[in-house]
C-alpha cells in the first residue's frame, strides 16, 4: 500500500521522505527527482521506491511537494491531469516557501493543501516542522501526515498567516546558528586550541545550552546570567558581543530573511 509520495527530494524533499519511510516503511512511499542518483540513495538508504511525478500524483493519498517556490507552476501543470483523473482529492503537502496555501490550490485545481515550513534538522530527527492545515483539511488528514512525519522532531501546528515568521526562525535558523559555530571555532583557534577541539567545544555547547533551555524551561535570559559572575571572564565576553552587534545583528537576520519569503511567495 502506498502512503505518501514526494516529488521533489533534494536536501529537504528527501530528508521527509526518509523521515516517511522510516515511520511506515519505505515501500510504502514513492519519490521523484529529475536527479536519479538521489531517488537511488533513497532506495538503498531507506528502502523507498523511485517513481515519477505522474505516477506520485496518481497513487499517493499524501503527495508532498518538494519543490522550490519559482518551480511550483512547471510541477503543478505536470502532474494537475493526473489529480484531476482520481477520484479521491489526495492531501497536498506544499514546503514552497513564500506561497500561500491558495495560490497552491489555484495551480492544482482546487486541490486539499497542508503548508509546512521544516528545518534541516529533520534529516536526524531533532527538526522542527511547522504546519498549517488549509480549511479543507480534515482531523484525519492532520493525524496521517503527523504519523508520517513523526520521526521529524517537533512538529507545530500553526495558523498560515505565521507561517513564514516561524520559518524565518526555525528554517532560516540553523544556517544562523552554523555561522556563530564557525565564529566561536575560528575564536578558539585564535585563543590557541586545535581546530578540531574548538569545533568539538563549540558544537556541545551550542547543543547542551539549548537543551538545558528545553529541559528546564528557564528563560535564555536567565541563563546567561548564571553564567556572568560579577567583573568576570564571561560578562567581558557578553559585552563584546553587546558592542559589536551580536544581537542587533540577529535581529536583523531574522527581519531579512522573513521579508526575502514573502518576496519569494509574490
Amino acid at each position: 500500500m502506498i502512503r505518501a509520495g514526494f516529488i521533489g527530494c533534494g536536501n529537504m524533499g528527501g530528508a521527509l521522505a526518509a523521515v516517511a519511510a522510516r515511520s511506515v516503511g519505505g515501500e510504502q512511499i514513492l519519490t521523484a527527482d529529475h536527479n536519479p542518483g538521489k531517488l537511488e540513495a533513497l532506495r538503498s538508504a531507506w528502502g523507498t521506491v523511485p517513481s515519477s511525478a505522474a505516477e506520485c500524483a496518481a497513487k499517493a493519498p499524501v503527495l508532498f511537494l518538494g519543490v522550490k517556490p519559482q518551480m511550483l507552476r512547471a510541477a503543478a501543470e505536470e502532474i494537475r491531469p493526473e489529480l484531476e483523473a482520481r477520484e479521491d482529492r489526495p492531501l497536498i503537502v506544499s514546503m514552497a516557501a513564500g506561497v500561500p496555501a491558495s495560490a497552491v490550490a489555484e495551480l492544482l485545481g482546487g486541490a486539499r493543501i497542508l503548508r509546512i515550513m521544516p528545518n534541516t534538522p529533520v534529516a536526524v530527527g531533532a527538526g522542527v516542522l511547522l504546519y498549517a492545515p488549509g480549511p479543507e483539511v480534515t482531523p484525519e488528514d492532520e493525524a496521517d501526515f503527523l504519523t508520517l512525519m513523526d520521526g521529524a522532531g517537533v512538529c507545530v501546528k500553526l495558523e498560515e498567516a505565521k507561517l513564514d515568521m516561524g520559518s524565518a526562525v526555525t528554517g532560516c535558523g540553523p544556517a544562523f546558528v552554523c555561522l556563530f559555530l564557525e565564529a566561536m571555532t575560528d575564536a578558539g583557534v585564535r585563543c590557541g586550541l586545535p581546530r578540531d577541539k574548538a569545533a568539538l567545544f563549540a558544537l556541545h555547547t551550542f547543543a547542551g545550552t539549548a537543551q538545558l533551555a528545553l529541559t528546564t524551561g528557564t528563560d535564555p535570559a536567565v541563563l546567561r546570567a548564571a553564567v556572568c559572575s560579577p567583573g568576570g571572564s564571561t560578562i567581558e565576553g557578553v559585552a563584546a558581543l553587546e558592542e559589536h552587534g551580536a544581537r542587533a545583528a540577529m535581529l536583523a537576520a531574522v527581519d531579512a530573511a522573513y521579508r526575502r519569503t514573502l518576496e519569494l511567495g509574490k
